[in-house]
């Protein structure tokens, strides 16, 4: 256990030196591509010139160099590919082995906590809890036991005598004598007149109609 703990840190250093070492050869090779590259389009342009010179000889000459250039080119690309692949699962098995110690790490972790936390230790923890609210229910249930004189009264004589008194009293309630309120006066709203009053204004007025037509 305490090798895999210490050789951790040893195997991710040496993941990432290894790491650092392709980028390394991969940006090498990129240089050397490019340089390679610009001397095939130089032997190109020299074979162009020697064309127009009429020097088929040497035109052919740079040409063939060309060849050989882009051979190399060729083959540079083929490293870079092989690199590039290496570098994808070099990450890989990286990324798997660290979710892996992370997955044993857990494991370890939750096996810890069950073996402090034995079913047999909870059992009887919970044993004890209950044991302790039924105590405390006992403590509780005798405290609010009645002692002394109170505890001499019956139950039922209590109630038979309160039920005495609710009687009592609702007897008391029916033999009191009714009691009318008086009515209310109604009163007249302002501006309105009895019914009598108008009609007589109404017979008034009709006698007056008569006396004028004759």
């Amino acid at each position: 256990m305490f090798t895999r703990i210490f050789g951790k840190p040893k195997q991710e250093t040496n993941a990432l030196a290894t790491l650092d070492k392709l980028n390394e050869t991969l940006e090498m090779l990129e240089k050397k591509e490019k340089v390679l590259l610009k001397k095939a389009a130089g032997e190109v342009e020299k074979a162009k010139e020697f064309t127009r010179a009429k020097n088929k000889k040497a035109a052919i000459q740079c040409l063939k160099r060309k060849r050989l250039y882009e051979q190399q080119i060729e083959q540079l690309g083929n490293f870079q590919l092989r690199i590039h692949d290496q570098m994808i699962m070099l990450e890989g098995a990286k990324a798997t082995t660290e979710t892996v110690d992370a997955l044993r790490t857990g494991a370890a972790a939750m096996k810890a906590i069950q073996k402090a936390t034995n079913i047999d230790d909870v059992d009887k923890t919970m044993d004890e809890i209950n044991e302790q609210t039924e105590n405390m229910k006992q403590i509780q249930e005798a405290l609010s036991t009645p002692i002394g004189a109170a505890a001499d009264f019956d139950e039922d004589e209590l109630e038979a005598e309160l039920e005495e008194l609710e009687g009592a009293e609702l007897e008391e309630q029916l033999l009191q004598p009714a009691t009318t309120a008086p009515a209310a006066p109604v009163r007249v709203p302002a501006g309105r007149q009895p019914a009598k009053k108008v009609e007589d204004d109404d017979d008034e007025l009709a006698e007056l109609q008569r006396e004028m037509a004759l």
